[in-house]
């Protein structure tokens, strides 16, 4: 079987480097092209000795357009707009997409449904394989522990990360109210202060802490009468989103179009 042509987009940052890194040690898959944006001070280096893995005969460019085509897979972790517009560019060439881009709106998101009607799109806001397994296990707690159980998300990141709550936070409380049957529209609480009064029958709490280089903390508690349960998820380091990024590279290549996520790459549903 030949090996399915990568395009990374931002492949001089810090997240750009470990996906070069993941899809050159990822067996079937090849780094086609890297991308950086117009005037970024590492254009005409190679790829590879940018991400530490030796030349590769992939030099850093900021024509994306140049590099779209049918049968390669883009891998984007920008910024939101950024990643709209690459969408909409790959969904035109007939190019496949692994979105991990975090604090899309809703209407970016409907955005990119909508192209994903031209070329498969899986859009996950974490791409770690312990985190979509987090996914599964915290709608099923939720289902079965029932009302009687108070639900809060806490997630932790680093001083730098711009977005909060983070995207997986947000995915979390989503899933939880899915496991109840409720509207995460009507039940999340972001914030409280003050004379709040009493808990909602129906509320699911989420809420922000940002410090130091914290990679990335989820927790789900659940609190009930008398106990308590709690599904927490640490990431240790960003590899495990490049790695779920070239797990992912390898399923949307088969796939037709639509609109995917990370708990259909890995079997979930």
């Amino acid at each position: 079987m030949s090996e399915i042509p990568v395009i990374i987009v931002g492949a001089a940052g810090r997240m750009g480097r470990m996906l070069v890194n993941a899809v050159h040690a990822e067996p079937g898959e090849r780094l086609a092209g890297a991308v950086e944006v117009s005037g970024h001070p590492s254009l005409g280096q190679d790829a590879g000795l940018i991400a530490g893995v030796g030349d590769l005969g992939v030099p850093l460019t900021d024509d994306l357009f140049a590099l779209l085509a049918p049968g390669r897979v883009l891998v984007d972790f920008t910024m939101p707009a950024a990643t709209v517009q690459n969408v909409r560019a790959c969904a035109a060439a007939g190019t496949a997409v692994v979105a991990g881009t975090t604090g899309l709106s809703a209407e970016q998101r409907e955005e990119v449904k909508v192209m994903s009607s031209k070329v498969p799109v899986v859009l996950a806001p974490n791409m770690s394989m312990g985190v979509n397994l987090l996914f599964h296990l915290v709608k099923e707690a939720a289902r079965i522990l029932g009302p009687g159980f108070d639900i809060e998300v806490v997630e932790a990141h680093h001083r730098m990360k711009k977005d909060a709550p983070s995207g997986t936070a947000l995915r979390l409380a989503e899933v939880a109210a899915e496991g109840r049957g409720w509207s995460i529209k009507e039940t999340a609480r972001y914030c409280r202060e003050g004379i709040i009064g009493e808990r909602p029958e129906r509320e699911i709490g989420i809420q922000t802490l940002r410090g130091g280089d914290i990679v990335g903390d989820h927790t789900v508690l659940f609190a009930g009468p008398g106990e308590r349960v709690e599904i927490s998820h640490q990431a240790h380091s960003r590899e495990t989103f490049a790695r779920g990024a070239a797990r992912a590279v390898k399923w949307v290549a088969k796939m037709p179009p639509g609109m995917y996520d990370m708990q259909d790459v890995l079997g979930l549903r």
